[in-house]
């Protein structure tokens, strides 16, 4: 089967290269074109393009697509029977989804029609799910809205963050791809339009989610502390400066805090939230400092309980 493969993401990179190792015929490697990062801004290639590099696969990194027609026309006399896209960061345009035989297959990182959108890992993690998983589509023209071809459950573990799920559901991913094109290939596969009554949305994440609302539970930002890493993290403001929670767990065996306040407690820092629930606070950062212990917070700034949290005054 010839592919043209559409990924930047290091998310992407299990799928790509299951795909060679299976013996499909990948003819096109697309990305997103180098951009510029770190303090030096210099150039880096996205985790896609340096591992089809390393495959020994053809790159093209365009601009734009909607309307390259130097873009479309190699696509075009490529005549892929599939392109497989996963997290390549472009809205597919018609054109291109009308091409192959087979439709554009896509990998998204949960169970649909559950999770639409950018985010899907971070917000199944942050709205407490124990299972999520990953969804292989046909793309039509909507937002993850296509026909299911295959799905497979992933469990979310207690210690579980956005960075520990993304690896396991990527690979994952990856298997259910072989095994999908495998079908759709000799006919086992058939598509399942998805239940719009049951959608639930996964919106690009932005900086003030990361704000703690203390009006939610101990539980409740627990679970968006593990989702929102490592961007944009769980952060509050104390005596006038930021200050990021790096790692905490819920303490339901003690008397809680004050909601909004720090208290500490047999060397434990605890910090009080609605419904008298209470996180142990084990590592934060203080703005303009280096991330520290709870206990090395304490010992440095000796926080009081009459001290509200949350206020930049």
């Amino acid at each position: 089967m010839d592919l043209v493969f559409c990924g930047t993401p290091l998310f992407a990179v299990p799928t790509l290269e299951k795909l060679v190792s299976a013996g499909f015929r990948v003819k096109l490697v697309v990305t997103q074109p180098d951009r510029a990062r770190g303090r030096g801004m210099e150039l880096a290639a996205s985790p896609v393009k340096r591992s089809a590099l390393e495959l020994g696969l053809p790159v093209l990194q365009p601009d734009k697509i909607k309307s390259n027609q130097e873009f479309r026309q190699r696509l075009e006399s490529m005549q892929p029977e599939a392109i497989i896209v996963v997290g390549y960061g472009r809205i597919v345009p018609p054109w291109m989804l009308d091409l192959p035989r087979l439709g554009n297959i896509n990998l998204h990182a949960s169970l649909l029609p559950k999770y639409r959108g950018a985010a899907p890992i971070q917000w199944a993690i942050a709205n407490g799910e124990s299972v999520t998983g990953v969804t292989i589509m046909r793309l039509d023209a909507g937002l993850d809205t296509g026909d299911i071809l295959q799905q497979a459950e992933e469990p979310i573990r207690p210690e579980d963050t956005a960075l520990t799920l993304s690896p396991r559901l990527a690979l994952t991913g990856a298997r259910l791809m072989s095994s999908t094109l495998a079908g759709l290939a000799n006919g086992t596969i058939h598509r399942q339009p998805q239940d719009d009554s049951r959608a639930t949305l996964a919106p690009i994440l932005k900086r003030e989610d990361g704000l703690i609302d203390f009006s939610r539970t101990a539980s409740d930002t627990w679970n968006r502390l593990r989702g929102f890493q490592p961007w944009p993290g769980t952060f509050t403001w104390f005596r006038g400066k930021t200050l990021q929670l790096h790692a905490a767990v819920p303490a339901p065996e003690v008397a809680p805090a004050k909601t909004g306040y720090f208290v500490v407690e047999s060397g434990r820092l605890l910090l009080g939230f609605a419904q008298a629930t209470a996180l142990e606070v084990l590592a934060l950062q203080v703005e303009g400092k280096k991330r520290m212990s709870a206990t090395d917070f304490i010992n440095g700034y000796r926080p009081r309980c009459d001290e509200p949290l949350g206020t930049t005054a």
